[in-house]
């Protein structure tokens, strides 16, 4: 029984830890650029040549010394600078008390934690057993696998 809770206090806590981590991707998760960032002549309409001019923009940016290739640090640094952009979005919009930090009222909180925990929780006792965790760990790897969101019907 002592497993079963602290099984359960590990997915709660990576759910809070995914939850805070999906926030600070803002409103965003759905569409990773604007339209207004494709459409470069501003003509209301988006050609492939605009789609591939700002694929081509994003690979220069992070080809930082202009060889025409993409090294792991390059990678690193053009996705750290994406995830300091995140947070620093992420503060603006809750900082409610504007202090420079983010108390853990100031967070919001996970959207759908009780309903993943209740989809884990098969026999609906309210507890997760290694089966029923490791069972809910596979179904979010092959929604992964299949580029789908964990729990959406991605059949």
């Amino acid at each position: 029984m002592k497993s079963a809770t602290f099984i359960s206090a590990i997915v709660l806590s990576a759910v809070a830890v995914t939850g805070t981590a999906a926030l600070a991707k803002g409103p965003r998760d759905r569409a990773p650029v604007s339209f207004q960032e494709l459409d470069a002549d501003g003509d209301g309409q988006v050609t492939k040549a605009e789609m591939e001019a700002h694929r081509t923009q994003k690979f220069t940016s992070a080809d930082a010394n202009g060889d025409g290739k993409l090294s792991v640090e390059e990678m690193q640094a053009a996705a750290q600078a994406k995830a300091n952009e995140r947070v620093t979005a992420m503060f603006e919009r809750h900082d409610a008390d504007k202090d420079g930090f983010l108390t853990e009222e100031e967070l919001p909180k996970p959207r759908r934690a009780d309903k993943m925990f209740d989809r884990m929780d098969a026999d609906g006792n309210g507890s997760l057993s290694e089966e029923e965790f490791a069972d809910a760990k596979d179904r979010m790897g092959r929604h992964h696998r299949k580029g789908g969101r964990p729990g959406a019907d991605n059949k």
